[in-house]
């Protein structure tokens, strides 16, 4: 059996390709075209991307007030940030994207596994026919 180092694995031709054709099918499925809708309409609505902006600078003040080790202060800015959170899930819009995001690392993590266990499948029925070869000769 042939062996390839991990290098090699990385720039065999045949294998990008398949996963490139892969990557191709994926990017064309419905998971994906709703993703990309949703996400502009989130891109899109000013109000969101003003609750996202204003979410990340209080993510940024409990950093800094951890640092100073301002427990008090933190405490305060997780409640505000709780609280704008759960404004901005109560957007239609942001709970179908985050469905959307979802969906997709769903959509990836199953092919993931069938690639995995039919690469592993593949090596065991390999493995024991290499091991009844041998035996034969015992």
């Amino acid at each position: 059996m042939e062996k390839f180092t991990a290098t090699e694995l990385i720039v065999r031709a045949d294998i990008m390709e398949k996963a490139k054709e892969l990557a191709a099918l994926i990017s064309t499925s419905d998971e994906v075209r709703f993703y990309q809708k949703a996400e502009k309409q989130v891109q899109g609505n000013s109000e969101i991307q003003d609750l996202i902006k204003v979410i990340k600078k209080r993510q940024k003040e409990a950093v800094a007030f951890e640092s100073f080790q301002n427990e008090k202060m933190v405490t305060k800015i997780n409640g505000e940030i709780e609280e704008l959170q759960d404004k901005l899930d109560g957007y239609p819009i942001v709970t179908q994207f985050k469905q959307a995001q979802e969906d997709i690392n769903y959509l990836l993590q199953l092919i993931v596994g069938v690639i995995r266990d039919t690469v592993s499948d593949k090596i065991e029925v390999e493995q024991a026919a290499v091991e009844a070869d041998s035996n034969c000769s015992d």
